[in-house]
């Protein structure tokens, strides 16, 4: 079986489900989902993000996003909506809310699970990837397997 970790920052929309559980063709892929609430320390290049989208009215609600303990509830819900997406497409998955420090965290579940593959699937983040300081870039240089970044789908 090959084994995917898929780190997130929203819920999965069905796009985005069927997408990844095709990747490998008919391989049976099991995945550990990796949701990192989003929080009050990345809202201004979220806004910036939004802007050269074209997405104003998204760059406005930036501030009315929950943080801190509050965003934990919704990430939990997110990731719950979209462990019960993968499986119903027949895949096994797993996941975890991770807080502090994600590449770490990130790491250590490659070494731990023996994963094959890290799918880094996030809104286009255009500062963070012009510097390489988002997390696929940075993942790169941390995990030791192939890193593969993917733009989610808005519904």
């Amino acid at each position: 079986m090959f084994t995917s970790v898929l780190m997130i920052e929203k819920p999965l929309t069905p796009v985005d489900v069927d997408f990844v559980t095709t990747l490998h063709g008919d391989d049976k892929v099991s995945f550990i989902v990796l949701m990192q609430p989003r929080g009050d320390q990345d809202r201004l290049l979220r806004a910036i993000d939004d802007v050269a989208l074209g997405e104003i009215p998204e760059a406005i609600r930036e501030g009315d996003e929950p943080e801190g303990d509050d965003a934990r509830g919704p990430a939990e819900k997110a990731l719950e909506h979209s462990l019960k997406a993968l499986r119903a497409k027949g895949g096994t998955a797993v996941g975890q809310i991770v807080e502090d420090h994600p590449l770490d965290k990130l790491k250590t579940v490659v070494e731990e699970s023996g994963a094959d593959e890290v799918i880094v699937l996030t809104a286009p983040h255009f500062v963070e990837e012009f510097f390489h300081r988002d997390w696929a870039s940075r993942a790169r240089h941390k995990v030791g397997v192939p890193v593969l970044k993917l733009f989610a789908h808005n519904e």
